[in-house]
């Protein structure tokens, strides 16, 4: 058995323009990841339209979310949202310090 830390980024080796994506769980119709992003932004005209479902969690930082009809979500430690297959989003401001942490789980 091996323990693990969701907030243990020590060490993490994080491209300036690419947010770290582990996967921690995966099985049939399921994927459970953590990602950690340090000021990254989805690159401009990019939206994330995912064939499932994702849940997700910021657990540590700020972050904005903005939605193809121009809506924001501002984003606080703790906050959570579902984002059902199909929704086209994108990121548009993750804090730095502190970094974020997310947990995101895809579903069908």
């Amino acid at each position: 058995m091996i323990i693990n830390n969701i907030f243990s980024t020590a060490g993490l080796s994080i491209a300036e323009d690419k947010e770290f994506f582990e996967s921690l769980c995966e099985g049939n119709n399921l994927k459970i990841e953590r990602i950690v992003s340090r000021g990254q932004v989805s690159p401009p005209g990019k939206w994330y339209d995912q064939p499932e479902n994702e849940w997700v969690i910021l657990l540590k930082g700020k972050a904005t979310l903005e939605f193809e009809k121009s809506q924001m979500v501002h984003l606080s430690a703790g906050d959570y949202l579902l984002l059902p297959a199909g929704l086209r989003h994108r990121v548009t401001y993750t804090s730095n310090d502190p970094e974020c942490v997310w947990l995101a789980i895809h579903f069908k």
